[in-house]
């Protein structure tokens, strides 16, 4: 298969793809991101406070 075949079906693929157009109903992306910035804040807080020798 040629690298245009194969794009073309994947193309195919993603838009044939799900009934909810990608999101899962117990997702939510507010919730995630602020998750994931609350745990980024935490880890810099702890590695600030190892570097204490500057």
């Amino acid at each position: 298969m040629s690298l245009h075949a194969n794009a073309a079906q994947l193309v195919t693929l993603a838009s044939e793809g799900g009934e909810h157009g990608g999101e899962h109903a117990s997702l939510s992306p507010l919730l995630t991101g602020g998750g994931a910035f609350v745990a980024l804040m935490l880890l810099l807080w702890i590695t600030t406070r190892f570097n204490r020798d500057r």
